[in-house]
């Protein structure tokens, strides 16, 4: 009977350590909203357009943002490869591509 209360007390404080989790994943977003909001950083959609035609013919996934570089990674695949287009996010130039 005791391991079930113990068993009961550990569920109950589970959600608790979840939700905080939860939080963490979402501070490269709150980090990019906050920069955008002062003016630091292009918003992703102004990238995209100048960006997108310029890889015709690939299948575009999506951006990423990196807080610390300040930057945007923009996702592409064609014929099952991947490949990156990175670009600043204060500027909108593009500063790399990988394959």
């Amino acid at each position: 009977m005791k391991r079930i209360s113990t068993l009961l007390a550990a569920l109950a404080v589970l959600p608790a350590l979840i939700v905080p989790v939860a939080h963490a994943s979402g501070g490269e977003q709150g980090e990019l909203r906050r920069e955008r909001r002062a003016g630091n950083v292009l918003p992703p959609r102004e990238i995209e357009r100048e960006v997108l035609p310029r890889m015709s013919g690939m299948q575009y996934i999506g951006p990423e943002y990196d807080p610390a570089a300040m930057t945007y990674r923009l996702k592409f695949i064609k014929n099952g490869k991947v490949y990156f287009v990175d670009v600043d996010a204060r500027t909108g130039r593009i500063i790399g591509q990988s394959r």
